[in-house]
């Protein structure tokens, strides 16, 4: 006789994924619903590519060993080809474009959204698998493209539940620092990633951590050692001034950057780019309240090629004092990266919302996206022998537009109604033999019960004057609770 106990798994989730219940869900819905109005009211379309591209269309990821899964979820197909799951809706729509190209209205405006996978480690906030919307235009080299795409990022953040003011975009160009470094004498690809490392840190270090890894090098607080860039005094000064410069109005913060870069071809550019970008910024309605020039602003990705654009959330502490929530989305123009498909260099620019940041920002700002996620009205089940009348009263309501399912399990009254509290259920609704002989239901408004309640000395009193009941005719019931849910929106 075997003994063997079955095999029970554990419960439980891979790291870096989550669930999300339905206040998630609504608030992601509520926040992509607002987004995609704004970008159609722009003028761009839609598009959904598949979660899967093959690795070597993804870029950033070739595949260079046998497992090409550093930063991505990757298998092979049944052709030996290696396949991983996006890690950011800009690559594959880079492959569409490629693909497409000879079809496609130019410039090709599009929308997405949906999750992105990467396989990193996993960490409080940081999660493997998360929810991405993106603008992009693909086809203009105009610096007015980039400043459309700010526009709609700023219009986006307040549409979805920022009010103005609590969000800025801070803008700058890749070229600006470009031509910094090229003054400084900084000639390797390696050296000046280092160095734009060191500046993306700057919020998290401040200055004089920056300067360590401009330099030599930083050990930080566990002990771990990072390797700097090697830039010399003169050098690392020079580009601490630089990240300096933000300091006043886009024209202000334009004329302290000219001081700073020293006049490089590559600098002048830039420079000529962000005057551009700030013209046309004027004529959307942006003002500087909604969008700043910030030197130090630098995007983690290697492919961007000119403007890069940063959105930082504002929120009011307990005190009025209005501080830094961190970022909520970014982008900027990649210039190369349908190139690498087609040889030729397609100028590009887009703009990415972080959606379950953003809905996490909202919460934290006392603003829920897509408001509190409430349950369905709950019909209490009192006997098996008038399942049909519950179940017909629950129809009549799901038919004029009000959630309602009839209580399935096998519990008592009382713990129906503990099922209607989690449920978060606005009425629960009552026919038992009394209302059911006098043609009537008995409705009982779950918040006005609880809130009485709370103001009641004993049970008793509350089992006698039995808060937040009411009856009403049978053939009254919709009206009912359509006026209620009416008044109380």
């Amino acid at each position: 006789m075997d003994d063997a106990k079955p095999f029970r798994p554990e419960a439980r989730n891979p790291r870096g994924f989550g669930d999300r219940r339905a206040r998630d869900l609504a608030a992601e819905r509520s926040i992509l619903a607002s987004v995609s109005e704004v970008y159609e009211r722009y003028g761009f379309e839609a598009l959904d590519t598949p979660a899967f591209e093959y690795a070597d269309a993804l870029g950033k990821f070739l595949p260079d060993s046998d497992r090409p899964n550093e930063g991505v979820f990757a298998l092979t197909d049944d052709d030996d080809q290696w396949m991983a799951l996006r890690y950011d809706l800009t690559a594959p729509l880079a492959r569409f474009a490629a693909q497409n190209w000879e079809t496609l209205p130019k410039p090709f405006r599009r929308y997405a959204y949906g999750p992105v996978w990467r396989n990193e480690k996993p960490g409080p906030g940081r999660f493997r698998e998360f929810i991405q919307c993106d603008a992009d235009t693909v086809g203009s080299a105009r610096p007015e493209a980039d400043a459309e795409i700010i526009a709609m990022a700023v219009e986006g953040l307040e549409a979805a539940g920022l009010p103005r003011g609590q969000a800025v975009v801070k803008i700058n160009n890749r070229k600006l620092l470009n031509g910094l470094l090229s003054t400084a004498g900084v000639g390797s690809e390696g050296q000046k990633l280092a160095v734009l490392r060191a500046v993306d840190k700057l919020d998290r270090l401040g200055p004089d951590g920056v300067r360590l890894l401009l330099g030599e090098g930083r050990l930080d607080d566990s002990g771990d050692y990072t390797k700097g860039a090697g830039l010399g005094a003169k050098g690392i000064e020079a580009v601490i001034a630089f990240t300096a410069a933000g300091r006043g109005g886009r024209s202000e913060t334009l004329d302290a950057i000219a001081a700073a870069i020293g006049g490089s071809a590559e600098g002048d550019e830039g420079l000529a780019e962000l005057q551009a970008i700030g013209v046309a910024l004027g004529g959307l309605g942006v003002g500087e309240d909604r969008a700043v020039f910030d030197p130090s602003v630098v995007r983690g990705l290697e492919y961007y090629t000119g403007p890069v654009f940063e959105a930082e959330a504002l929120i009011e502490d307990e005190t009025g004092k209005r501080i830094s929530f961190g970022s909520v989305g970014g982008g900027g123009r990649y210039d190369d990266l349908v190139a690498r498909f087609t040889g030729e260099r397609t100028p590009a620019t887009g703009f990415s919302f972080g959606v379950s940041r953003l809905a996490a920002t909202l919460r934290a700002a006392n603003r829920t996206p897509g408001g509190e996620a409430r349950g369905p009205v709950v019909v209490i089940a009192f006997s098996q022998d008038h399942m049909a009348e519950y179940f017909a009263v629950a129809s009549e309501l799901r038919a004029a537009g009000i959630p309602a399912e009839v209580y399935l399990g096998q519990s008592g009254m009382k713990a129906q109604m503990k099922y209607a509290d989690r449920r978060r259920s606005p009425f629960a609704i009552m026919l038992g033999e009394d209302e059911l002989a006098a043609g009537e239901v008995s409705i009982k408004d779950l918040d006005e019960g609880l809130a009485a309640s709370k103001s009641l000395a004993s049970n008793e009193l509350w089992k006698e004057t039995r808060p937040g009941q009411y009856a009403v005719k049978r053939a009254e019931l919709v009206a009912a609770l359509k006026q209620r849910l009416g008044s109380r929106a």
